[in-house]
């Protein structure tokens, strides 16, 4: 039975081999029920093809068949099972039939057929889809039943029925090919020679028999041994595999009868295709011996600058045009020449050998003469390039070179030093690769004699040998040059970024010197609780005075640097005119307020040790403490000091500023007081000493 005679009833899909093994590797054949009513002929019909496709072998393993009943009505189920009882009794070992879940269990009670498993042969369960896994292993189950074995029906049904028409035809045209050179060994060498008629044609195209066995084994094999498309892993089925020799015995004896035919077809018109050979085999010789070799004897030059050169290629490339159309015809002479060696009589094979031979010498003294002609004019193509590039990347690097630095600041200075640099750095590469590429083409222009059959070039040469030095020499001269510019360029643009780092330092140093000003006035306002600790306070003082002479002096420096180095460059400095007032205006108001601040701190030191004097009980000086002048000197101290805390700071330019806070001047204030308090009570004491004794 053939599958084109029952397609309409396989593409119902009633049954079908998903390829799927049980546990005992007995194939599964899987009967999808559906809620119309199922032709039991047809269902019939289609159990009995796909069981004539697996082998005996493979049948005697049994089969386990899966009747997918979730669709359908129990009594069609009954139905079918027993009908499986005659149509494959003996091959069945297991029938599983899918209910659906809680539909069946009343109707099961009337039907049970575990009890008719010695009538019907085979053992039948019920069970759910989704455990249909405790018999059957998941990759063995297609995706209906929760597996992931892939099966594509119309796939299958397509290859069957290309199996099967293959098998037919091939069939057919061994027949006719055997009849065919069967009745040629049969005649005599006069007939061999013969042109073949029409009654020598087989019916069918063998070329397309072949390619279509070919096309089918191939899937066959690529089935076998890859996966499917959604790269799950995929056993072939039994009928592929068992077809797989089939079609490979086919294709092996439609070759071998077809190899004959074509034999016998080759003898009628070998002797008419050798005459034919040696004919244009001497076209070919006289062709590329006389005008091929008299084109390439007249191109030598190498041109003196890429236009030449593309030029030179381009009449190099029509010679090649030229040349190539007859490389062509030796291509196609020489596997003519060689299908004729392969096949060819004995007597024929010392006269192809001899054509080959000397077909071959010519092409190929012809091709090296083309390709070394191809290389010789590329490599001064490229030598032109990088003549070329370095030639513009001089310009540029002279053109920066011309064009004067206008200061802006040090980090751009920096940053056109840099790139200065790196032209100069892709300068020297470049001169590099030109002096390479100009010394590979030197070698091959040395090389050039040995192809110039017997033409005396030297002449040629040497012209292209002083054009190929001179280039290099003249670029060489040109970095030179532009290396000595760029010497004196980067000493000039390191002097303005020595500049402008001076100018930036001495901005800084104002900017320090400024922040010295603020914290004197702003936190170097205590005068001390006494003599000793306002002495420590003066020597503070003059070290923070040091310290701030540092840094005038050192903004000092750096603008006089700024002088010499504007000088050098010829040029002015934008802000050392502005820096220098500034830096002068604010060391005199650092001066000013330092003088008042050590003029306040002498005048606290003389106030506190006299006090700190009348203050101690010194019997051994009581005429010193009585002196009245003493008392009278502290008091009137005391009061000009008390007076110059409220008086502020005024700068030569007639501003002022106070030290400190209003409320830190009455605190240093309150303290004089309480002192100069002290004083009085201590000079009254002295004046009536009944007084303190009462006191006491």
């Amino acid at each position: 039975m053939e599958a084109s005679v029952i397609l309409p009833i396989l593409k119902k899909k009633l049954a079908f081999l998903s390829g799927g093994k049980d546990r005992r590797s007995g194939l599964i054949l899987t009967i999808p029920l559906c809620l119309e009513q199922t032709n039991m002929d047809e269902l019939s019909v289609t159990l009995d093809y796909l069981l004539s496709i697996p082998s005996e072998k493979c049948k005697a393993r049994g089969f386990t068949v899966i009747v997918d009943g979730r669709k359908s009505q129990w009594n069609v189920v009954k139905t079918v099972v027993l009908m499986l009882q005659n149509v494959v009794p003996a091959e069945v070992s297991l029938v599983c039939v899918v209910k659906p879940d809680e539909f069946w269990d009343k109707k099961v009670t009337h039907f049970c057929f575990w009890k008719e498993k010695d009538r019907l042969g085979f053992e039948v369960i019920l069970v759910s889809a989704n455990k249909l896994t405790r018999y059957i292993e998941p990759c063995q189950l297609t995706e209906d039943f929760g597996g992931s074995l892939t099966y594509d029906h119309m796939d299958w049904l397509n290859k069957r029925l290309v199996f099967e028409k293959f098998t037919k035809e091939s069939t057919s045209l061994l027949d006719e090919l055997a009849l065919i050179n069967n009745g040629s060994d049969k005649g005599n060498e006069q007939e061999k020679e013969r042109s073949v008629d029409l009654n020598f044609l087989p019916s069918v195209d063998p070329e397309t028999v072949l390619q279509t066995g070919h096309e089918l084994l191939s899937e066959l094999q690529q089935r076998r041994f890859n996966g499917s498309d959604g790269g799950v892993s995929w056993s072939p089925m039994d009928d592929e595999l068992l077809a797989q020799p089939q079609v490979m015995k086919l294709l092996d004896s439609l070759r071998e009868q077809y190899t004959r035919y074509q034999e016998v077809c080759r003898q009628r018109s070998k002797r008419t295709q050798l005459e034919e050979i040696q004919q244009k085999v001497m076209q070919v010789v006289n062709w590329l011996e006389g005008p091929g070799s008299e084109q390439l004897r007249a191109q030598w030059g190498i041109g003196d600058s890429i236009r030449a050169s593309q030029a030179l290629q381009q009449k190099h490339e029509e010679i090649e045009s030229q040349h190539s159309e007859w490389f062509a015809v030796y291509v196609e002479l020489n596997q003519q020449i060689a299908a004729l060696l392969n096949a060819g009589d004995e007597e024929d094979l010392v006269e192809l050998k001899s054509l080959q031979q000397q077909l071959s010498d010519v092409c190929y003294r012809q091709a090296s003469q083309l390709e070394f002609r191809q290389n010789l004019l590329q490599a001064a193509l490229e030598f032109h390039g990088v003549a070329q590039d370095l030639s513009q990347q001089l310009d540029g690097l002279l053109g920066m070179l011309c064009i004067d630095v206008a200061p802006a600041d040090g980090a751009s200075i920096q940053q056109t030093l840099k790139l200065l640099e790196e032209k100069l750095k892709s300068v020297d590469v470049g001169l590099q690769g030109l002096r390479e590429k100009g010394q590979g083409l030197l070698d091959q222009i040395s090389n050039q004699a040995s192809w110039a059959y017997g033409k005396d070039v030297t002449i040629e040469n040497k012209e292209n040998v002083d054009h190929i030095q001179g280039v290099m020499e003249d670029m060489q001269l040109r970095k030179q040059r532009c290396e000595d510019m760029v010497d004196v360029r980067r000493l000039k643009m390191l002097q303005m970024v020595q500049l402008f780092k001076c100018e930036e330092d001495a901005s800084q140093a104002v900017e320090w010197l400024s922040e010295l000003l603020d914290a004197l006035l702003k936190t170097h306002i205590r005068l001390g609780d006494d003599a000793q600790e306002t002495k420590v306070l003066l020597e503070k003082h003059r070290k923070f005075v040091d310290v701030a002479q540092s840094t005038y002096d050192y903004g000092r420096q750096l603008l006089q640097a700024t002088v010499v180095l504007c000088q050098s460059l010829r040029c002015t400095s934008r802000s050392s005119g502005d820096t220098l007032p500034r830096l002068n205006r604010v060391w005199k108001q650092f001066t000013v307020a330092s003088e008042e601040r050590v003029h306040r701190l002498e005048m606290a030191i003389a106030f506190h040790s006299n006090a700190e004097k009348i203050l101690q009980d010194c019997p051994e000086e009581p005429e010193a403490i009585n002196d009245e002048e003493q008392f009278e000197e502290i008091e009137a101290v005391g009061k000009s000091l008390l007076d110059r805390l409220t008086v502020p700071v005024v700068y030569p330019d007639g501003t002022e500023q106070y030290f400190g806070s209003p409320g830190d001047m009455a605190s240093t204030a309150e303290h004089i007081r309480d002192r100069m308090k002290l004083v009085t009570l201590k000079r009254q004491q002295l004046r009536h000493p009944d007084m303190g004794t009462a006191e006491s």
